[in-house]
């Protein structure tokens, strides 16, 4: 009777879910001639900065820990020589670590469109649900944010989009999954280019992130992603980072959690596959607590067997599925495929407001 202790691990995981949200891992990968004793390193306080680095590679590093609510839980960087003609070294060990944002520093444009196909063929082909912060780079993706604003001023400081991609990598990391990064201020920039109204509105529809001076401080405008055309899978919620980063991490905690604990362990029976629906429904209504999930209609965040999908299943391998009942098809032999479904609906934050006053 081991399979239901699956449920307090799936709660356990809904449980931390924001404290996970907030403290997100960043990638950056840098070129550097430094002399280092490995190309890979995983840093969680800047104080652990290499001082081999050159002034601009330690500057991007913390600029990265300046974070969002929080600073992110660690930041892996992988060092390249600076004569590299492409970052696929970078890229092939990042396939193997765990991170959520990445930036290149000082990234070309050329290189930015190669980085949009590597992200998107992570996220679609290769099931890794990764991001990237890109400077002006129009990719139509979820996985990709479009950092658009220029001379950013810092003290005596003028940054490119580029320069500050490690800055907001590390903001979005570093945000709870219960909170936008919209109108986030960032402290330490003094100025940014003004935008109108009509400017701001427009960068916005077409999928950039920029930052905006509202006359006291500097603050992210809206927290979007590059998405722009939706579709009947991916709709406007998809073009929120925040909504974009609690699907990301619903499917990681159950892809990892399934296949640590479940795979291979279990015999392919509808009872079983009852069991794991159950512990899954724990997660999500673990969750829904967690305000994560919006729990005002019973008729979401509800996990099932995938009855259009398993009846597919069954007749591609030739049973005729046409006289048998709903049950029957839920309870059929399925080898040792399993069709699960379930319907979130994910909680977003306070952006628009509508306020009619009276007098």
């Amino acid at each position: 009777m081991g399979l239901p202790n699956i449920n307090i691990i799936f709660k356990s995981k809904a449980n931390s879910a924001i404290q996970r949200g907030e403290r997100g891992v960043v990638a950056l990968i840098i070129k550097d001639n430094a002399k280092l004793n490995k190309k890979d390193i995983t840093i969680t306080d800047i104080k652990d900065i290499p001082v081999e680095l050159s002034a601009e590679n330690k500057e991007q590093i913390e600029l990265a820990f300046l974070g969002g609510v929080k600073a992110p839980k660690k930041v892996i960087v992988y060092v390249l020589p600076v004569e590299s003609a492409d970052y696929k070294e970078a890229q092939d060990y990042l396939e193997t670590v765990k991170w959520d944002y990445l930036a290149l520093p000082n990234v070309s444009e050329e290189d930015s469109i190669k980085i949009v196909a590597w992200i998107k063929g992570l996220r679609d082909n290769k099931d890794i649900k990764v991001k990237a912060v890109l400077p002006h780079t129009n990719a139509d993706n979820e996985g990709i944010i479009n950092f658009d604003t220029d001379e950013i001023k810092v003290r005596n400081n003028i940054y490119t989009a580029a320069q500050y991609c490690s800055r907001i990598a590390g903001l979005l990391a570093g945000m709870p999954l219960t909170m936008s990064a919209t109108y986030f201020a960032l402290p330490e920039v003094e100025d940014v280019p003004h935008l109108t109204k009509e400017e701001f509105d427009k960068a916005i529809d077409s999928g950039k992130f920029i930052l905006i001076n509202d006359g006291e401080k500097v603050k992210v405008g809206r927290a979007v992603n590059s998405l722009t055309t939706t579709t009947r899978d991916k709709g406007e919620d998809f073009k929120k980072i925040l909504i974009v980063d609690k699907n990301d991490m619903w499917h990681d905690d159950i892809k990892r959690t399934v296949e640590d604990n479940y795979l291979g362990k279990y015999a392919n029976t509808y009872d079983n596959k009852i069991l794991l629906i159950t512990a899954i429904q724990a997660y999500n209504d673990q969750l829904a607590l967690e305000r994560l999930l919006d729990n005002s209609s019973t008729d979401y965040n509800k996990v099932f067997v995938d009855v259009y999908a398993q009846k597919f299943y069954l007749k591609s391998i030739g049973i005729d599925v046409d006289e048998m009942k709903q049950q029957e098809i839920k309870e059929a032999n399925t080898k040792d495929k399993v069709f699960i479904a379930t319907n979130l609906k994910w909680t977003d934050a306070m952006e628009d407001f509508n306020i009619n006053v009276s007098i």
